[in-house]
């Protein structure tokens, strides 16, 4: 999993930019048997999937022939990534996966949530006892401690929600996910009436896909969009799958998630009908 600080995923992509500029038109190969180490072991420091270690990071800098003050401005980068603290994540690192982690680590940075869901209420709107039902079932085969960590993780990312820096939170699910008895008539009806409190919130705005809008608002994969402060960062998107989140960051499928979420949104009550909805789901014998 990945072990860096919730602040050195900037740092990391900047410095990885900055690398991929000085390597100019040589390929990875070559400039990996000249400092002998794998080629992917370039390729993942230049696109921040994975730190620069410092020993990687002067090789590089002999090889690119950096120095002065070009090379001063790019350690004081790489520190940022070498000094930074083990995130709160790490403290699960035996039940967090590789793909998870990369997942938190974005959105830790990230100012702004979209989610779009289809059978299963989002993991920020979740309650634990939801959550566990959850957890502990899939091909994943949990046990039941990792099934603990798991609930305490999401339980740690809903704080954002409440806390600085502060999170925005933009749902848009289908009701299926609301009819859904998920953990027994008690845990779900307790669901429900988490959802009508925490949509209070000035930061969260849900909004439920009817049954009645019928194909319209129909799409088959829950997916969610991470924005960043400022014009600098671009959007990120994960896909939910069966081997975990997919991480998608191309132009190409950020333009389409972001029309296709707009779309939905379109589709769906407004947050004050969403609330009755769900009102009267919880009160329903």
């Amino acid at each position: 999993m990945a072990t860096t600080g919730p602040g050195s995923l900037k740092a990391r992509k900047e410095l990885g930019s900055r690398l991929r500029a000085l390597r100019g038109r040589r390929t990875a190969k070559a400039v990996a048997e000249q400092i002998n180490v794998s080629p992917s072991t370039v390729t993942r420091a230049e696109t921040g999937d994975r730190n620069c270690t410092e020993a990687l990071f002067k090789k590089l800098m002999t090889a690119y022939d950096v120095r002065g003050q070009e090379r001063a401005e790019l350690e004081e980068l790489a520190e940022q990534i070498w000094e930074s603290e083990a995130p709160w994540w790490h403290a699960y690192g035996d039940s967090v996966s590789a793909n998870y982690a990369t997942h938190l680590e974005y959105e830790a940075d990230a100012v702004l949530r979209r989610e779009y869901g289809t059978l299963l209420v989002p993991a920020h709107l979740q309650t634990a006892e939801y959550s566990r039902a959850v957890t502990s079932v899939g091909f994943a085969a949990l046990g039941p401690d990792q099934v603990d960590d798991l609930v305490r993780v999401r339980a740690h990312r809903q704080r954002r929600l409440y806390d600085d820096p502060l999170l925005s939170l933009e749902v848009v699910l289908s009701e299926a996910a609301l009819a859904v008895e998920v953990g027994g008539p008690e845990v779900h009806r307790a669901q429900l009436r988490h959802m009508l409190e925490i949509t209070q919130l000035p930061n969260v705005d849900v909004r439920v896909i009817a049954y009645t809008a019928g194909e319209n608002g129909t799409q088959p994969s829950p997916f969610n969009l991470l924005s960043y402060a400022g014009d600098e960062e671009p959007d990120v998107a994960f896909a939910a799958s069966v081997a975990g989140s997919l991480l998608l960051d191309t132009p190409k499928h950020l333009v389409r998630l972001n029309r296709l979420f707009r779309n939905l949104r379109e589709q769906a009550l407004s947050p004050e009908a969403s609330r009755e909805l769900i009102t009267a789901l919880s009160e329903k014998d």
